[in-house]
């Protein structure tokens, strides 16, 4: 890797040689600007405000512009002369737990190599006092006219430096947050730790970027010739009134879907959403099962007895009705022929009454049978 800056790393009175190389790189697709009408490229020129002529790159220096406009030219011999140690040294002031750099300071990231073998002995010194001492070096260096703030740390068996932003330069986060108060429930604490859980860590190797495959793909397709189909566009909800409870659980199955990992939505971890709600439904049920068992059995004893007194009623009047046109009848009659009419009709009204009637009409009709024989 080409390296961009060549100095020193002082670590008290030892002092380090090292190369600086770009620890990242950019794979954003550019493009360039067109004339519509024609495709032809759109260039910029740099001119000269004063005689519109176009000067070329050796021509031109730089200069601070004061308040009124006037410009103040600035040589580079000008901050050659100045007095700053850090020009060509990265100079460690202090080591620190890691956790004490805010991330938002983080900027560009660069490894730094030893320069030549004599810096090897050195080099390896301060890394393994950086891993024995699970801190990281704050330094300050300078690089492309300016002074600026870094962070060193091991990655591997590499001192890697991460440029850091001055903490003047972190903006306060005034006005970012909503307006209001705003209560979140345990129910929706509760789901979202499930959320976490469920999709889990991820291998960061396994990270790329879909967008710059999907412009790879419509220049490839545009170069040959073939027609580009729009893609479909999925509605992320933005601007809506939701139902987080509801956008959380379905949250929770999308993510065990898409690990494989989704079962009965009364499994893992919905089962214990809302389990009052299923018990009480259950016991409702229940409940209900019970009140209609106990109002039909109700039901069918006052029938049955309703129907047991109707009919005895009945066989009472029946009987009465009967018994009555008997005595009459044998009282009356004055002939045989009468008489024997009023024995068999006697007869015939005692069977059917002790069909009907039962026990209590075969005794009444039993006792004249004594009499007689005896």
């Amino acid at each position: 890797m080409r390296s961009i800056w060549n100095g020193a790393i002082s670590f008290g009175l030892v002092s380090i040689p090292i190369k600086l190389v770009n620890a990242t790189e950019n794979h954003s697709i550019h493009f360039r600007q067109i004339h519509l009408a024609d495709g032809g490229r759109i260039r910029y020129r740099k001119v000269c405000e004063l005689d519109e002529e176009e000067v070329q790159g050796g021509e031109i220096g730089k200069a601070y512009e004061d308040a009124d406009g006037t410009m103040i030219p600035i040589t580079d011999e000008d901050l050659a002369q100045l007095p700053l140690p850090t020009a060509k040294t990265i100079e460690i002031v202090a080591f620190v737990p890691a956790d004490q750099i805010d991330p938002l300071q983080m900027d560009a990231a660069y490894y730094l190599s030893a320069n030549g073998v004599p810096a090897a002995k050195p080099y390896t010194l301060l890394r393994e006092a950086l891993k024995r001492s699970n801190k990281v070096a704050v330094a300050k260096y300078a690089l492309r006219g300016r002074e600026r703030l870094g962070m060193l740390r091991v990655v591997d068996d590499v001192i890697a430096m991460h440029g850091l932003l001055w903490p003047d330069e972190i903006r306060a986060p005034e006005g970012v947050a909503p307006d209001g108060d705003v209560t979140v429930r345990d129910a929706e604490l509760d789901l979202a730790d499930a959320l976490m859980d469920t999709l889990g860590e991820v291998d960061m190797d396994s990270l790329h970027d879909d967008y710059r495959e999907a412009v790879e793909e419509l220049i490839a397709a545009k170069a040959s010739g073939e027609t580009v189909r729009p893609a479909e566009s999925g509605d992320t909800g933005g601007g809506k009134v939701i139902d987080l409870i509801a956008a959380l659980e379905n949250s929770v199955q999308a993510a065990k879907k898409s690990r494989g990992e989704a079962g009965d939505e009364g499994d893992g971890e919905m089962a214990d959403v809302h389990p009052i709600k299923k018990t009480s439904g259950k016991s409702s049920a229940s409940g209900k099962s019970s009140a209609q068992t106990t109002r039909k059995s109700s039901a069918a004893s006052g029938k049955s007895s309703a129907q047991t007194t109707r009919k005895s009623s009945a066989a009472a009047k029946k009987s009465t009705s009967r018994s009555t046109p008997k005595s009459t009848g044998a009282k009356k009659s004055t002939s045989t022929t009468k008489k024997a009419t009023a024995k068999k009709t006697t007869k015939t009204a005692a069977k059917k009454q002790t069909s009907s009637s039962g026990g209590s009409g075969a005794k009444k009709t039993a006792s004249p049978r004594k009499r007689t024989s005896a």
